[in-house]
């Protein structure tokens, strides 16, 4: 049990993570698309397309943290303590997204103001999560587990390239997710935007990915030593195939669904070709999962709570997706 609850308590928390990732990243996606709506009604016709759901997917979030802080304490305390800056703008830019959000479709007169902040919040939240991601997998200085870098140790190179891929990566999302679920204008203009995004993100994604073997000698040995590459070798080939399929669905009419779909699963890909290239450590570069794991009295005392609580958020998920199918009209109220 020692060896294999971090391990679970690992896939628990990349589950969640990648989980919010896929499905609040289209909703910032919308945001950072606000600038190129045409109009107030159509960036009404845009939000609305997630009005219904959006609310619900920080909870994969939420699932996240405190799954880290329940099995991994250790890890928990040098992430807040390194990367306390980044955190702290991604909640307040997420915080005054919730709040554009909702407060745009009352407003009358304030209304270009909260279309902006609602943009901004977008932004800002996927440059933080972005950065934090850069962060985490370039590694941080430790000393005996206990972080000794500065305030502003995450700042780096590396870090800003993940923090505007992410912005790009989360606007392929919308742009896509708009493509499934408007028609007319709104999805012309989205297909329009989801193009060069294609060519952009898929770029982004190369330089990341030649960039990690040279961040740390280790993950240059995790993927070219001992024939490693060649069972590891699939995922990027996939995800090259990805993005073909994904240029290809972008210039067919009719099949509105695939774009989307070839862009949640270019975003598994590179969560997948992360993972494999840090694996083992939680925090790069050495604090491996089982050195900043609680007890396993306390990783089976949780997991017992997630045992109840896990179904039931894939379940009130998968319900209200269900529920919100078909076309949101452009003239559609917000409810």
């Amino acid at each position: 049990m020692e060896f294999w609850l971090p391990v679970l308590w690992f896939g628990v928390i990349g589950f969640g993570v990648l989980m919010y990732v896929l499905l609040d990243g289209f909703v910032l996606g919308l945001g950072i698309l606000a600038p190129f709506a045409e109009d107030g009604g159509q960036l009404d016709h845009m939000m609305n397309t997630a009005a219904p759901i959006w609310d619900g997917n920080e909870t994969w979030l939420v699932l996240g943290g405190a799954g880290l802080l329940a099995a991994f304490p250790r890890a928990y305390a040098v992430v807040l303590s390194a990367l306390y800056l980044p955190v702290l703008l991604m909640l307040i830019a997420l915080v005054f997204r919730g709040v554009a959000f909702e407060f745009r479709f009352k407003a009358r007169r304030g209304k270009p103001f909260w279309g902006a902040a609602f943009a901004l919040g977008s932004m800002f939240t996927a440059f933080a999560q972005g950065v934090i991601l850069g962060a985490l997998v370039e590694g941080m200085p430790l000393q005996e587990g206990r972080y000794i870098g500065g305030a502003f140790a995450w700042f780096s190179p590396f870090s800003m390239l993940t923090g505007v891929a992410v912005v790009f990566g989360y606007a392929l999302l919308g742009s896509t997710w708009l493509i499934l679920k408007t028609g007319g204008r709104m999805q012309q203009i989205a297909r329009t935007l989801t193009r060069p995004l294609v060519l952009v993100v898929a770029a982004f994604m190369g330089l990341v990915s030649a960039w990690l073997p040279f961040l740390d000698s280790r993950i240059m040995a995790r993927w070219f030593e001992d024939g490693n590459f060649w069972w590891l070798s699939p995922v990027p080939l996939l995800a090259l195939a990805n993005v073909f399929w994904l240029w290809r669905a972008t210039m067919r009419e009719g099949r509105d669904a695939m774009p989307f779909l070839l862009t949640l699963s270019f975003f598994v890909l590179g969560f997948a070709g992360l993972v494999l290239g840090i694996w083992p450590n939680i925090v790069p570069p050495d604090l491996s999962i089982w050195e900043a794991a609680s007890p396993p009295s306390s990783q089976g005392f949780v997991l017992v709570g997630l045992v109840v609580l896990l179904p039931m958020i894939l379940g009130y998920t998968a319900w209200s997706y269900r529920v919100f199918r078909g076309k949101i009209e452009a003239d559609a109220g917000y409810h």
